[in-house]
């Protein structure tokens, strides 16, 4: 049972995570295109909270909810093929990806973005790409 109750929240909290790692780029995108200082001030405030607020935590829930699911059955995941050393290769990707948003979070901050809004746009993509994969990892495991 308590197996089902962590897997419950692992996913609930991967939900969380990846709804502000798809935001967040998104707000990147509005953000380059403004141009008045009002607008630009917003943004800071609702990137800020959006990442220490709501992505941060989820990202920690996540890996603590995985890593418990992990520990339980660890040989059972490890001996049925490639799929979750893939999977996990992914997750390391997607937390560097994260921390690539707060670092451009902080340039935003500063004053210092120097990309355009077509950049961000496709920047916003990539977590789109890795949760497919995940997923797929996941549910099919072809290998």
């Amino acid at each position: 049972m308590l197996y089902l109750w962590l897997k419950a929240l692992h996913i609930v909290s991967m939900v969380c995570w990846f709804a502000g790692l798809f935001y967040l780029p998104r707000l990147f995108v509005y953000h380059a295109q403004s141009e008045d200082s009002v607008s630009k001030e917003r943004f800071i405030v609702m990137e800020r909270k959006l990442y220490r607020g709501i992505m941060g935590p989820a990202m920690i829930a996540t890996l603590v909810f995985g890593i418990w699911l992990l520990s339980l059955n660890a040989a059972a995941y490890f001996t049925q093929g490639g799929w979750m050393h893939a999977k996990l290769t992914l997750v390391v990707l997607l937390i560097g990806y994260h921390h690539m948003c707060g670092a451009q979070l902080k340039r935003f901050a500063r004053g210092e973005n120097t990309r355009s809004h077509v950049f961000y746009r496709w920047f916003n993509e990539v977590p789109v790409l890795i949760l497919l994969a995940i997923v797929i990892l996941v549910v099919v495991r072809p290998f």
